[in-house]
């Protein structure tokens, strides 16, 4: 069984920053593309950031220049560094694991960024 367990969301100032974490387990953690997603109240979900299984990494342009994405395999978790928050990175954060027709989702983390 696959699952994917987020965890480091909260409440935060504007300026701030969060490290969002994601574990996986039931699947070959090293040869799935990793990504973070969001979703504010009334919006479509959207890609955040992307790790490839070869640790290519691309970043929404929101997020550019203040967020980072990692991963470590020997741990089965990737991350997210988020720096300088904004009260517009307020939303649901998803994990998301990638791979040919395998695509799983973790159950989301809130993060809030208070003005």
């Amino acid at each position: 069984q696959v699952q994917l367990v987020e965890s480091g969301g909260g409440l935060v100032q504007a300026g701030g920053s969060l490290r969002l974490s994601c574990a996986a387990s039931g699947i070959i953690f090293g040869i799935h593309d990793m990504g973070w997603f969001r979703q504010a109240p009334g919006k479509q979900r959207e890609l955040v950031a992307r790790i490839t299984r070869g640790d290519i990494t691309n970043y929404a342009d929101s997020v550019k220049g203040r967020f980072t994405i990692s991963r470590d395999n020997a741990k089965n978790t990737v991350y997210l560094q988020m720096n300088n928050l904004k009260p517009e990175d307020t939303a649901v954060y998803y994990c998301n694991a990638f791979r040919g027709y395998n695509n799983y989702w973790g159950q989301g983390t809130q993060v809030t960024v208070s003005s």
